[in-house]
């Protein structure tokens, strides 16, 4: 029998009471059953919570207790005289009544104080699962002083009935105030101290009920309750034995705010206090943490505080506390997360020539947001402002409007807040262009002739296009060989009056290879970019579908249909992409999965653990370890009535958002929010719908679709708290979204989207909400969507410093120079350029 059990018995035995007024008592339900829980818990984390303390360094124990564990009862300290860790006895217990037997035959008031006196005694001592050292041969056994206390709680109601007018009070405060008055009316000489001799006159007074005692009277308080052991009941004693709790929370701690350094630990301490308390619960979303078994908070320590281990940003958010059956009273912590700078510069070395303009850009991600400075040569460049020397977009950008020799140098970007400083150096080089110096040949070996170029799969092949020049500095075409098997990019059909190409998902591997699936060849291809040729061809299932780059573990997955019936889908795994060559093709246990999810990294995440696999006719999204490719659970989304269509992530706050799926003429269903840390469902995102899209800092979230003429736009607070900006009209639905930094502010971004049927492309400044219009298309891409799914028609950014887009007509394709929200030109002769890769600096 398990710790606890006892008190399971001894409910049993009380259960025939009838509840006065709704409250239980030690020997009834819900006191015992808090008792049974706490008990479980108490015997199998003991032995961890002293060495989760000793590793997590929490109240100043040193590291090297990480390795020494200790008994129940003790805890590692670090000797003074040896400096080695050793264990010793707690010098206090929590107080908290749950009382148990010991094998001394000793009442202990709870597991802890049991432990700590064997420490103490240095004598082994159990928890004895009987009820000897409650009864001890006495004829008032525990179930019928249960009964006792019932009876006389029920005489004082008699006695002071709620009187018509009085306020009405929760159950709790009415049995302190029916504790406190029968007290008051035993105590007969008002010394606040209650003797055998007045309890015994309360006996003589209620003779006719004696019977009803079954062997108990209220002389039998002293035994059980009197655990000072002076003869006499003060009234704290005698709110414990009638379990009455007093809670209290000052108005100044009913909200607390900690912040935290991503990567360390913290300790949230719940400031709920009182005589009694029952445990805490902690409260996620809503959800109680306490009996989850999660990786990063699953301790909750001796004091019921919530132990949170290596923070990230998922973890930030609110977090709330309360007594176990009081959760009126209850306390919200704040956790905000620090995060130290990360940066980037654009270019890391440029060459120019004297007389036209070079920027310098610098991208700084962190919380609270980094103050961005740059030096030249290592002095303080804010000093040299001049109509030349300017700096734009909340300092992020140094331009030089005429560069002369004497602007050559190393200007170092620093961006700094609270917690941390990154830095890194862009160099710019003014050298005369018929000079072959070293700034040129840098220049090429930084390979930017190959680079910061998009690739177009089209009907007629690849294209590779210059977005400065507004030409096309390479077309591979499909009769061109694939360097390892020499195959043809685009084999001619047995029926095929011309060599079209068919091309359906792509995906940049590291800048370094585009991996391109051809669905009715059943391979994906793959283009070195140094090299601008087609390396070699890997077979897959049938109708390969998508294909997605995991970057933290370097693998592209395929997701394959069978057919176009979708009858057979299979997901296989290309590993070791980015090497180009040796790459091992894995196939996943999956079966019947429709689609699949893997979250994106960015300057501040960049390990992507979990992903998740879905099927549009299943309500629930499957969670899978993106190392080992093994399912881990799966998330039910049956109670909201959603069947998943697509998701979407933001490492603040740790949402995943879930588009459910909208059936003939019934209204669009609201997205689902997911908690990342305790993967469970939160509930609808407010009255938000459509396909969310999430800004690369995981900021903003744009929701729209093709068959809405609503478009959302929400924001992620740095302490992880959700918030709609507005809401906006459209003329029609949006097929396709793309983000872009802003040219004006710091760390905003606008977006460009693309109209389901009209030739307009979508302008949107995320931070004011200012929409507008570029025209002068020609028409979209004819026909129906693509039979391989994705919209209809694209728009691509040029990442995260790139200052154009891209987007396809029916036989051409238009440029956007996202800088001077202009049109920037049109590249004709080019059909079915619906898949389309951008590649920054090689």
């Amino acid at each position: 029998m398990k710790p606890g059990h006892v008190w399971l018995h001894l409910a049993l035995l009380g259960a025939s009471l009838p509840a006065v007024l709704g409250w239980t008592d030690p020997g009834t339900s819900r006191g015992l059953n808090v008792a049974v829980e706490e008990s479980r818990a108490e015997e199998s984390r003991s032995f961890e919570v002293t060495r989760r303390e000793g590793l997590s360094g929490h109240d100043g124990l040193p590291a090297s207790c990480g390795k020494k564990l200790c008994s129940r009862g003790s805890r590692c300290i670090l000797s003074r005289e040896t400096g080695e860790p050793e264990c010793r006895c707690l010098e206090a217990c929590r107080p908290s009544y749950m009382p148990v037997c010991g094998s001394d035959g000793r009442l202990y008031e709870n597991h802890c104080e049991l432990h700590r006196a064997a420490c103490l005694l240095e004598r082994k001592i159990v928890v004895v699962h009987s009820k000897d050292c409650f009864l001890k041969g006495d004829p008032c056994t525990m179930a019928n002083y249960a009964r006792l206390k019932n009876v006389l709680l029920a005489l004082q109601t008699r006695l002071q009935p709620l009187r018509e007018g009085d306020s009405p009070q929760d159950s709790a405060s009415q049995k302190r105030l029916l504790v406190e008055s029968l007290f008051k009316g035993l105590d007969a000489d008002g010394d606040g101290h209650l003797n055998s001799s007045e309890l015994a006159q309360h006996v003589l007074k209620e003779q006719d009920l004696e019977e009803g005692f079954r062997g108990c009277s209220p002389g039998d308080l002293l035994r059980f309750d009197d655990y000072n052991g002076d003869g006499g009941l003060t009234l704290r004693e005698f709110y414990t034995a009638f379990q009455v709790v007093q809670l209290s929370l000052t108005p100044e701690e009913r909200v607390s705010v900690a912040t935290v350094t991503v990567g360390l630990s913290t300790v949230l301490t719940c400031a709920v206090r009182g005589d009694l308390r029952p445990p805490i619960i902690w409260k996620r979303n809503g959800l109680a943490l306490n009996f989850l078994d999660l990786e990063d908070i699953n301790d909750f320590g001796e004091d019921d505080s919530l132990y949170i281990t290596k923070v990230t940003t998922i973890h930030m958010g609110n977090y709330t506390c309360h007594a176990s059956g009081h959760e009126e009273l209850f306390q919200t912590h704040v956790l905000q997360v620090n995060v130290p700078p990360v940066i980037r510069v654009y270019p890391e070395t440029q060459a120019q020539e004297p007389g036209v303009a070079a920027s310098l850009r610098c991208h700084a991600e962190g919380i609270p947001m980094p103050r961005i400075t740059w030096l030249k040569n290592g002095m303080d460049v804010s000093t040299q402002m001049s109509k030349q020397l300017s700096l734009l977009a909340s300092g992020n950008e140094l331009h030089i409007s005429s560069v002369r020799y004497e602007d050559t140098g190393a200007y170092t970007c620093i961006a700094k807040n609270e917690v941390g400083v990154d830095e890194d150096i862009s160099s710019l080089f003014i050298e005369d262009s018929a000079r072959k110096t070293l700034a040129n040949i840098l220049w090429r070996e930084e390979g930017l002739s190959v680079g910061n170029m998009f690739y177009v799969f089209s009907d007629d092949g690849i294209v590779i296009l210059h977005p400065v020049d507004c030409e096309i500095q390479r077309h591979l075409k499909p009769t061109e060989k694939i360097f390892m098997s020499y195959e043809e990019i685009c084999p001619q059909g047995e029926r095929d009056a011309r060599q079209l190409c068919e091309w359906v998902s792509a995906v940049n591997v590291r800048h370094r290879y585009i991996y391109v699936a051809q669905p009715a060849l059943s391979r994906v291809l793959v283009v070195d970019v140094q090299a601008q040729k087609v390396l070699q061809s890997i077979g897959v299932d049938p109708l390969p579908a998508k294909l997605s780059y995991d970057k933290s573990h370097d693998q592209v997955w395929v997701l394959s249909w069978g057919d176009v019936h979708k009858s057979q889908p299979s997901l296989q795994v290309i590993t070791e992409a980015s090497t180009g060559q040796g790459q091992h093709l894995i196939r996943t246990p999956f079966a019947g999965m429709d689609d699949f999810f893997i979250p994106p990294t960015n300057l501040i995440i960049n390990h992507i653990r979990f992903g998740f696999i879905f099927n549009k006719s299943v309500p629930a999204v499957h969670k899978v370890d993106l190392e080992t490719l093994m399912l881990l659970k799966t998330i039910g989304l049956r109670t909201h009535g959603c069947l998943p269509q697509a998701m979407a992530h933001t490492h603040l706050g740790g949402y995943f958002f879930v588009q459910c799926r909208q059936d003939g003429a019934t209204p669009a269903a609201p997205q689902l929010l997911i908690d990342s840390v305790t993967d469970a469902v939160i509930g609808p995102n407010s009255d938000v719908t459509g396909t969310p899209h999430t800004s690369p800092d995981g900021r903003f979230v744009v929701s729209a679709s093709a068959a809405s003429r609503q478009l959302y736009v929400q924001e992620v607070t740095l302490r992880g708290e959700m918030r709609t900006l507005y809401n906006l009209r459209l003329s029609q639905g949006i097929s396709d979204v793309a983000f872009q930094r802003s040219f004006a502010q710091s760390n905003q971004y606008n977006v460009y989207a693309t109209l389901e049927a009209q030739p307009a492309l979508l302008f949107l400044e995320l931070a004011t909400g200012k929409m507008g219009e570029l025209e002068d298309f020609k028409e979209p891409p004819a026909g129906p969507a693509r039979p391989w799914g994705g919209p209809r028609r694209i728009v691509r950014d040029s990442g995260l410093f790139g200052q154009y887009l891209l987007t396809p007509a029916r036989e051409s394709l238009f440029l956007i120079n996202g800088r001077q929200n202009a049109l920037r030109c049109e590249v004709s002769g080019i059909k079915g350029g619906t898949t389309v890769v951008w590649v920054g600096e090689v």
